[in-house]
């Protein structure tokens, strides 16, 4: 199974019940067809970032799921046809692996024009004069 987690707006004007039923309604979908709910945050009422269909603010619900790799699909084609949603995104989360540690960076090599800026200038050679 993979991790994911959606982050999607839900419209203001929705009551608090019917919004209450629709996070129900999309956490059941993603248990009902083989996934599990690891956590829903629900972040409230917030200002947009730019006005959608000259709404400004929205209900933001942010949940981390694990589920097969149809799952997802599903999910954003219902958040997609639900008219209470404004907008969504699913993402699959990267698991990272324990233990591996980066590259060593290696100090950038000194250019040959940073010796020569350094070194003490010479006096120019003075050119026989016809």
């Amino acid at each position: 199974m993979n991790k994911y987690e959606v982050v999607y707006i839900i419209d203001p004007a929705v009551e608090d019940e019917a919004r209450k039923e629709l996070i129900a309604k999309f956490n059941d979908l993603i248990t009902g067809n083989g996934g599990s709910v690891d956590k829903v945050e629900e972040w409230g009422k917030r200002r947009l970032a730019y006005a959608i269909d000259y709404k400004t603010e929205g209900y933001y619900v942010l949940v981390n799921f694990q589920a097969e790799a149809e799952l997802p699909k599903e999910l954003e084609r219902n958040l997609q046809i639900s008219d209470s949603v404004i907008r969504y995104q699913v993402i699959k989360q990267i698991e990272r692996k324990v233990g591996i540690k980066p590259r060593a960076v290696r100090p950038a090599p000194v250019a040959p024009a940073a010796e020569a800026a350094e070194a003490p200038a010479e006096a120019p050679a003075e050119t026989p004069a016809e």
